[in-house]
């Protein structure tokens, strides 16, 4: 029912984002945009095919939204850091039975000439603390195709909580590059790079 979209690191500025993720990979990031419905911008980095990594922020120069942002950004503080994933859909519908009503609403979203939806909270916060992933559903042809391919993928991404087992439990995914550990809440993502293996927390 699911495949891995993307991973989002948040950041208080989009360019000391974009500047800590270029240190820590190696690799530039490619273009974004903005996104007037939830008043943020992003940049993008192509994890190959399908994937990709997105470094988002608060837009300054856009009116706030109104309602609270994705990703709880309105609450984010501190370093760059990996805070959320995020796994796509053919049906939406069917994810949220799948899911349950925590997942959010769908929202139709658009950015140029890519168009989505996407099932945001109305606090914009996720269950499991965040830790569980937010689900896409595109609605035109996928972004990462478009970005240039700097030889990065996603080797592993770890999620822990203390109930883990429950949110594994309810993905069922297949994918043998995510583990779930219980534990502290945080997720962690290792990078495959042309300079070695590099690790996002």
């Amino acid at each position: 029912m699911f495949e891995f979209d993307h991973l989002a690191v948040s950041c208080e500025t989009l360019e000391g984002g974009v500047a800590a993720l270029e240190a820590t990979l190696g690799v530039p990031l490619g273009t974004g945009g903005q996104h007037p419905h939830f008043g943020t911008h992003n940049r993008l980095l192509s994890l190959g095919g399908t994937e990709y990594l997105e470094v988002i922020a608060i837009d300054p120069s856009a009116p706030p939204p109104g309602r609270p942002r994705w990703f709880d950004l309105d609450s984010f503080s501190g370093r760059p850091r990996l805070t959320n994933w995020i796994l796509r859909c053919a049906d939406m519908t069917t994810a949220q039975e799948a899911l349950g009503a925590g997942i959010g609403v769908p929202i139709a979203l658009s950015r140029g000439a890519y168009r989505w939806q996407m099932a945001v909270p109305e606090d914009g916060r996720l269950p499991f603390d965040n830790c569980q992933p937010a689900v896409i559903q595109w609605e035109s042809d996928h972004p990462a195709p478009m970005l240039e391919d700097n030889g990065c993928r996603l080797a592993e991404l770890v999620i822990s909580h203390p109930d883990a087992e429950s949110l594994r439990d309810r993905l069922q995914l297949a994918d043998p590059r995510f583990r779930f550990e219980t534990g502290p809440t945080g997720i962690h993502a290792v990078i495959d790079t042309p300079k070695g293996a590099r690790r996002l927390d």
